[in-house]
């Protein structure tokens, strides 16, 4: 009898005994299969998933695999019930790796899913905490996202992609020169300001793992004499961002929000623009023939320096309180087949985190490949805090006029709070109580 058979037989017995009992029927489907509860955080890959999902149910008869698509605070308040997913495939971030530092959630390390994820990304899944002597997530897509630019304008005026910030500063002269707005700005938006202003500048000027790495250890004692703080090692790139954001964007940027700009781009109205390869899409609604590229923002004079800001889209967790481990294994194998989560990542314009995945063939991301081989990224520091440090609105201020050195101070104020209030426990580092 083999191992599907065997895991069906006993789902189906075990209902049959609740039935007998009078209970509900809980995990089962009404073929006597067992049912996995599967949560999928990214709506717009949700037909996609469905997909994926209605294959597995088709290709088996032991498993029945049902997607819940309600969300991370539904799936938060399901752990503090005792009742949590049996497979969840998430946005990682601090809202779900609390679920990591906590070992709440199982080790995949002898998963086939495990053996085939790039060595190179574990420190980036790491940043967040971790439960020793577990692989508790797995990277299941990875949105590398960098400056946008104009090919059409930057061929029409023989611009080259400038490697260094005296390079860049060259650039946006020569644009303006001949008329074009060198960057479009949508300050209205915080995140924007967040996810390609601050990060782009942060991660292009210093080494992000460490240095959150060295602000964990520091715990309560940020501040103005501690070997790392945020006014002290942020202090260049912020003011570089504002440099770039007074002096290179439209003049309208305080009041113009995400979808302004993904229409004034779409029209040519600039030659670069800061946002990811989400807003592709919404570009080629008014323009689908647009030659658009990307490169990495440089913010030093050392080439060598360039990286690409990158974000864990998705990553996989089986919950320790799932009732349906070994069914919920079964279909995290079948997400990891090469046929599965690369036709995902590609779908979505992201990378697939194997080690053989073929790199994007989309032109418009191929100026990331080259650094995401070579393991030139980094996670955005936006993402790096917690939700109760506002580091959106923070950005925002500075690029609005707010005094970059205060706002500064008020970021390591923020850390050396947070890190008093953070529980630690005999079984939590300093680094996991982040």
């Amino acid at each position: 009898m083999s191992l599907r058979t065997t895991r069906a037989w006993r789902g189906f017995a075990a209902c049959t005994a609740l039935v007998l009992a009078g209970s509900a029927l809980a995990g089962c489907s009404a073929d006597g299969r067992e049912t996995v509860r599967f949560t999928f955080s990214k709506r717009e890959a949700i037909e996609f998933m469905t997909a994926v999902v209605d294959e597995y149910n088709a290709a088996q008869d032991d498993v029945r695999v049902e997607i819940d698509t309600s969300g991370v605070d539904v799936v938060s308040a399901s752990f503090v019930r005792g009742n949590p997913p049996d497979l969840m495939l998430a946005n990682y971030n601090y809202e779900i790796a609390r679920f990591v530092q906590r070992c709440a959630l199982t080790d995949l390390s002898g998963t086939d899913a495990a053996a085939a994820v790039r060595d190179d990304l574990q420190p980036l899944m790491d940043q967040y905490g971790t439960c020793e002597g577990r692989v508790s997530a797995l990277p299941y897509s990875v949105m590398a996202a960098s400056v946008i630019y104009n090919k059409e304008i930057f061929d029409e005026l023989g611009l080259e992609v400038p490697q260094t910030w005296s390079e860049l500063i060259e650039v946006c002269e020569q644009l303006e020169a001949a008329g074009v707005t060198p960057f479009y700005a949508t300050f209205k938006d915080d995140w924007t300001v967040g996810q390609g202003w601050y990060d782009y500048s942060v991660g292009g000027s210093l080494d992000v793992l460490s240095f959150f790495d060295e602000l964990a250890a520091e715990g309560v004692d940020v501040g103005p004499d501690s070997a790392v703080s945020f006014e002290e090692d942020f202090a260049e790139p912020t003011d570089r961002m504002v440099e770039l954001s007074s002096t290179y964007v439209n003049d309208d940027a305080p009041s113009r929000g995400y979808g302004d700009g993904n229409l004034a781009f779409a029209n040519g109205e600039a030659g670069m623009y800061l946002q990811g390869p989400w807003a592709f899409g919404e570009i080629a609604k008014t323009a689908p023939d647009l030659e658009l590229g990307t490169f990495p923002l440089p913010m030093t004079e050392d080439p060598g320096d360039l990286a690409v800001r990158v974000n864990m889209d998705l990553a996989a967790m089986i919950p320790e309180g799932s009732r349906h481990q070994e069914a919920a294994r079964d279909f995290l194998e079948f997400l990891y087949l090469p046929e599965n989560i690369e036709a995902y990542n590609t779908s979505q314009l992201g990378f697939a985190p194997t080690t053989d995945a073929a790199p994007p063939d989309d032109p418009r991301i191929a100026g990331m490949i080259p650094y995401y081989d070579s393991g030139a990224v980094y996670q955005g520091p936006s993402v790096l805090v917690p939700r109760t440090m506002p580091i959106f609105n923070y950005s925002q201020a500075i690029v609005l006029g707010a005094d970059a050195d205060a706002t500064l101070r008020t970021m390591d104020a923020d850390w050396a709070r947070i890190a008093f209030r953070a529980p630690v426990t005999n079984d939590e580092t300093k680094e996991s109580s982040r």
